[in-house]
């Protein structure tokens, strides 16, 4: 009878100690005032195992091997997205947080250079919203009016830059956060910050020209300088970049490898080797180099320069210095390649 008791004390202490072990493993493991955070990204298919290891990993659950049994054993269904998992939430808070679905965000990168059409059909393609959407936004005068922008359209105002978005988000949002970003981009240059609305629209047009000429940082503002002192001098820009735009974006050809002397004829104000002065938009959005560039332009005494074979290009003064480096016009690789 003794030895029965006994049997019967042990087993109700090991359940006893068994059930505390459960308890404090199903808990937070800290308390409120020690709580620490861990965003955590969820993507589609990852396994309850996998959800598990990567909790204990950093800390927010005290077993992965109990976090997988109560999983199985509650048919927790875990769902793709985005949480922000606090120390101080209990397994079951966790569960029930990873179950939601938040959001999935998508990690876009726009890079210098794209258009306004390239732009809209990248986020076509990762389904944040359509390219009609986006185009319709991106000519909202609404928004537009709201950034004090005299423009057809938003294209040159968009910078480029990573993006964390999710899927079907509002193309007014879309556009608003690029052209927001845009603007708090201007105010870290100094002699765009007090410009008007017009002046500024002129560097922006100059930016996206530079933007798709440069191949070097360091050029950028040495083919600024070119385009300045030909503005200056109410000379034609003869720029390669405006018959690409002209190409690609009106004519909706392929990209081109070389520019012909007939593409140099076409008939169209963004023609810049026919029409004197700047294009009457930008012809993609520029980044920083380029903005920076337009801004303060090397001070030269350049009117030509021509892209090399290993993707510097040769400055010149004098038309006929710019002859002899070489007939070919080579154009540069589209945006985002």
């Amino acid at each position: 009878m003794k030895k029965i008791l006994i049997f019967f004390v042990c087993i109700c202490v090991l359940l006893f100690i068994g059930a505390f072990v459960v308890t404090k493993n199903l808990g937070p493991v800290t308390d409120t005032e020690h709580v620490y955070t861990y965003d955590f990204s969820v993507p589609s298919g990852m396994s309850i195992r996998e959800v598990g290891h990567v909790l204990k990993e950093q800390h927010m659950i005290y077993s992965e091997h109990l976090f997988y049994a109560i999983a199985r054993y509650t048919h927790a269904v875990l769902k793709s997205g985005n949480y922000t998992i606090r120390s101080d939430m209990s397994m079951r808070e966790i569960f029930a947080l990873l179950g939601t679905g938040a959001p999935e965000q998508i990690h876009l990168v726009i890079p210098e250079g794209l258009t306004l059409h390239k732009i809209a059909n990248r986020l076509e393609t990762v389904e944040v919203c359509s390219t009609d959407a986006f185009l319709s936004s991106a000519h909202s005068l609404a928004l537009m009016k709201k950034y004090d922008i005299t423009a057809d359209s938003f294209e040159g105002y968009l910078f480029p830059d990573t993006y964390y978005v999710v899927r079907n988000m509002d193309a007014d949002d879309v556009v608003d956060r690029m052209v927001s970003n845009f603007f708090t981009h201007v105010q870290q240059i100094p002699s765009l910050q007090k410009l008007s609305s017009e002046e500024l629209k002129q560097k922006v047009i100059l930016a996206s020209i530079i933007e798709r000429e440069y191949q070097r940082p360091e050029e950028a503002p040495l083919i600024a300088s070119v385009f300045t002192n030909r503005l200056k001098q109410d000379i034609g820009l003869y720029s390669c970049a405006t018959i690409e735009y002209i190409l690609t974006e009106i004519q909706g050809k392929e990209h081109p490898d070389v520019i012909t002397y007939e593409d140099l004829k076409i008939d169209n104000p963004y023609n810049t080797y026919k029409w004197r002065g700047l294009p009457p938009g930008p012809i993609s959005n520029p980044g920083m180099v380029a903005l920076k560039a337009a801004a303060d332009p090397a001070q030269t005494n350049y009117y030509y320069f021509r892209l090399t074979g290993d993707g510097t290009h040769s400055f010149s003064k004098d038309f006929q210095t710019h002859i002899t480096e070489g007939n070919k016009l080579y154009t540069k690789t589209a945006a985002g390649r």
